[in-house]
């Protein structure tokens, strides 16, 4: 059972991403480099970042890296904001009076500024700051402590976090709102990965504290008889065309950052249809005219997806008039709208492109 959680804090309780990449990329043009895009940021920041330099900028010292960070990222905290689900993770962990801690790279200023505005700072016993590698300190954490491994969780959003648990011999969680995609942490081998802290507390609650996890949805459950409790997902999803004749994509963290069509599952009781207007209002707040059925698809251990699953897809088309204003929630991180042709060229689900050859043959053949 779980009774300690340390909390990696960028990342994990706060999103800062913009800001460290806004100050990252400064460093390197301070230094006559090009500056990264987000997606190769992403793809090649790693902890202890002094890893990261060694590898761009291996002639430039620390101090000066950090002198040429600071600078900038003074500039751009104020960006920085609470993730979605996190506070409200905090308080259900200090309702349960489960201890938590803090083991983070942060210096102590930009945690105090940080820990003030989102108000996270009252829920932590004890922060371990300014960690450049926290493998050294895991186990100094544990002992001064007095915290049984067997019963501490390591909340991270990177693969350093997971190393750092298993060399602590504590569990270990990844959550997907943070630096490291889905391959990424699944090659550090972390207990189990969440989309964010709102499923973690889910997972906890219905197990009560107990680890490693029920799986959420992610494989059938058997009963005595081994008989299985539970089928496939059934879920609803459109691609949804603007008067140009572009179509809508966004981009997930749980689909391995590829790009495909916004939906979601289809509710106890709830009809299809109204199933696909909620889910798409949900998550772009788009309201859909036109809706045609497409095709069904059977989606079962989709590699793409965070965690193992069996999905019924049901694949609808639909139509939105005037200027679309698309304003996602948490699910998703990124949209455009393009010709449906072009849209084959980007790196999507296999899913949405199964949907998107259909419908291309089908309107081709007109």
């Amino acid at each position: 059972m779980i009774r300690n959680i340390i909390f990696d804090w960028s990342g994990t309780l706060v999103d800062d991403l913009p800001a460290v990449w806004q100050a990252t990329n400064h460093v390197l043009v301070q230094a006559g480099r090009e500056p990264l895009t987000l997606e190769r940021f992403r793809a090649e920041f790693c902890l202890p970042f002094t890893r990261f330099y060694e590898r761009h900028l291996p002639e430039v010292g620390i101090p000066q890296l950090e002198q040429w960070f600071h600078a900038h990222f003074r500039t751009t905290q104020g960006s920085v904001v609470a993730l979605p689900h996190a506070g409200a993770f905090l308080e259900f962990c200090r309702a349960r009076g489960v201890r938590r801690f803090l083991l983070s790279a942060l210096p102590p200023a930009y945690f105090a500024a940080q820990a003030e505005a989102t108000g996270f700072g009252s829920f932590i016993e004890r922060p371990y700051l300014g960690v450049v590698d926290k493998t050294g300190r895991i186990r100094e954490l544990l002992a001064e402590n007095q915290l049984n491994p067997a019963e501490t969780l390591f909340i991270g959003d990177m693969q350093h976090d997971i190393e750092t648990a298993r060399h602590g011999g504590v569990h270990s969680c990844a959550v997907l709102t943070g630096y490291n995609g889905l391959e990424q942490l699944r090659a550090s081998g972390p207990d189990c990965i969440v989309e964010h802290l709102g499923e973690l507390r889910g997972l906890l609650s219905a197990g009560d504290w107990a680890w490693p996890p029920a799986p959420a949805g992610g494989g059938p459950a058997r009963g005595a008889a081994g008989v299985e409790a539970r089928g496939p997902v059934a879920t609803v999803g459109a691609l949804i065309a603007d008067d140009a004749g572009r179509v809508l994509l966004v981009r997930t963290h749980k689909w391995s950052d590829r790009w495909g069509i916004p939906g979601g599952k289809i509710k106890w009781g709830e009809d299809s249809l109204a199933a696909l207007r909620r889910e798409i209002l949900e998550e772009t707040q788009l309201t859909l005219t036109d809706i045609r059925f497409e095709l069904v698809q059977d989606c079962i251990h989709p590699p793409e997806f965070y965690r193992d699953a069996h999905f019924l897809l049901l694949n609808y088309t639909a139509r939105v008039s005037g200027a679309p204003r698309v304003v996602l929630n948490d699910e998703a991180r990124d949209f455009q709208w393009l010709p449906a042709a072009e849209a084959l060229a980007l790196p999507l689900n296999q899913p949405t492109r199964v949907l998107l050859e259909a419908v291309l043959a089908r309107t081709a053949g007109r």
